[in-house]
């Protein structure tokens, strides 16, 4: 299982696509999870985003994740969920999945790092590392030194988030990370799939892949 190159859909950096349609050019760029991540739209159409992004990364085998929205994971048969600090908790969300279900967690903190392994998440996300406009409540940069604070104190993957982009991501590798979190520096651009396969590269030569 690889974290690598992990691509996050959002509709408004993706001007008009489907989240479906992104998913679809990230796998084709080489992306080794896809997380659908959609706040506003109604679960009747979120729930039909998820079923078609399910049978792309099948046939493509990537990771499927779906942000917030356990009952949306579960009902579509995507791999697992992604969690923030004001979602369901993991411990809880751990007791009513499959054992084999991915419980990622958002954090900014070395503690916070422990407390969601702790209760049992599969990945962290810290972020943001660099400065972003995608997400209006990211909050303050974190920074590198805070990827490898993170890094060194936990066993469990770190895929940070945020700011990151085909000048930054081998830093992000450098100080520890398994891999980096990304939407702009993928749907940003004209090309997404030249973008995903570029990042992709960067990724592995920076692990020595």
């Amino acid at each position: 299982m690889s974290y690598g190159l992990y691509v996050v859909t959002d509709r408004i950096i993706g001007r008009g696509m489907t989240h479906a349609a992104m998913a679809a050019l990230a796998a084709e760029g080489g992306a080794d999870v896809i997380q659908l991540r959609d706040k506003d739209m109604p679960a009747s159409d979120l729930i039909a985003e998820a079923v078609n992004i399910r049978k792309i990364t099948e046939d493509s085998g990537t990771l499927f994740i779906v942000n917030d929205r356990i009952d949306i994971a579960l009902a579509s048969g995507a791999d697992g969920v992604h969690l923030g600090q004001s979602d369901l908790p993991a411990e809880y969300a751990r007791s009513i999945v499959p054992d084999d279900f991915i419980i990622g967690i958002s954090v900014s903190t070395a503690d916070e790092a422990l407390r969601a392994v702790k209760a049992g998440a599969d990945y962290i996300s810290p972020g943001p590392v660099f400065p972003t406009a995608t997400k209006s409540d990211a909050g303050n940069a974190l920074g590198l030194d805070m990827v490898s604070s993170i890094s060194a104190a936990i066993d469990t993957p770190v895929v940070p988030i945020g700011g990151i982009s085909g000048l930054n991501a081998a830093s992000v590798i450098s100080a520890g990370a398994e891999g980096v979190a990304v939407i702009s520096a993928v749907f940003g651009g004209k090309d997404a799939v030249s973008a995903a396969a570029e990042l992709k590269e960067i990724i592995q030569k920076a692990k020595n892949l």
